[in-house]
């Protein structure tokens, strides 16, 4: 049986009631920085004043600038600095997992991770940078409908446990921006960002990780249960796995910041009860565009 128009509005408003939110949380943090036009600082085409320079043989005469040249016996032309469109494709982890959170009413590692990489694509793109969803989700473009279009898709949920980088359709020496808490299958994150590495694709990996994660504050009797309720494991003696988890843990970070490292990438923890800001102004500085 279908829905009813009355169900379907309320399927449709449940869905929808996150889009606000994180495009306005997305926003605020996105102030908290201010970012100009990250041209390169070489001639080229672009609009933005770089230096005069002596007027050369192939140098057309629209191009010379005839108030700078009066003051010289010489002619000169102006060069722009060179600005070309960079191409930023971002994957965000909408796996069951990342909706964990340790503290009541904290928040969980999807929601930053969410208002994270929308931040930077808001800069991004103000920026003059095309912004994108890896895959074929969306394309990258430019403009202020693109970051509507984007909060939307990201504020969808999978049912899968853990997520994997979506490399597909990856755009030769574009960026990519990996953000997750990479708790999956570690040979699936590494085929992803060989895949991408392949295109001479450079990018960046964020871990978004909740407290109780680096901590491990369990004592005693615990049940452990994954976010969808397909795992389950019971423990009368919590504490004697705290070790073993912990080094596993950093076992995991070691092998993505290898990973990161091959590939031309580079790579970083956040916990959600640290500034978001911090990691913002890191996620956006290992994005810009190299010379």
């Amino acid at each position: 049986m279908s829905d009813t128009p009355l169900t379907l509005r309320s399927h449709a408003e449940s869905l929808a009631a996150p889009f606000p939110a994180l495009l306005a949380d997305a926003e605020h943090l996105a102030s908290t920085v201010l970012v100009g036009d990250h041209g390169r600082r070489r001639a080229g085409v672009g609009d933005t004043f770089w230096q005069y320079r002596p007027a050369q043989n192939h140098d057309e005469m629209r191009t010379i600038d005839w108030r700078r040249s009066a003051r010289s016996d010489a002619q000169f032309v102006q060069d722009k600095e060179w600005q070309i469109a960079q191409s930023v494709l971002l994957w965000v982890d909408q796996s069951a997992s990342m909706s964990f959170t340790s503290l009541k009413n904290g928040t969980t590692k999807a929601a930053r991770a969410r208002t994270l990489a929308l931040a930077t694509a808001i800069l991004l793109l103000r920026g003059g940078e095309r912004v994108g969803l890896t895959g074929n989700l969306l394309p990258p473009r430019r403009g202020e409908p693109q970051i509507a279009q984007m909060a939307a898709l990201l504020s969808q949920d999978t049912a899968a446990d853990y997520g994997t980088p979506d490399a597909d359709n990856m755009l030769h020496h574009s960026r990519a921006f990996f953000v997750s808490d990479f708790m999956g299958d570690i040979d699936a994150i590494e085929t992803a960002i060989a895949k991408a590495a392949s295109r001479d694709v450079r990018g960046a990996l964020v871990q978004i990780l909740d407290p109780a994660e680096e901590a491990f504050p369990y004592d005693g009797r615990t049940i452990f249960e994954s976010m969808s309720g397909s795992m389950v494991h019971e423990t009368l003696k919590a504490r004697d796995l705290k070790s073993r988890y912990l080094d596993r843990l950093a076992q995991r970070k070691d092998r993505l910041a290898t990973l990161a490292h091959q590939a031309g990438w580079q790579f970083s923890t956040h916990h959600t009860d640290a500034s978001a800001t911090s990691a913002l102004l890191w996620a956006f500085t290992a994005l810009e565009r190299r010379a």
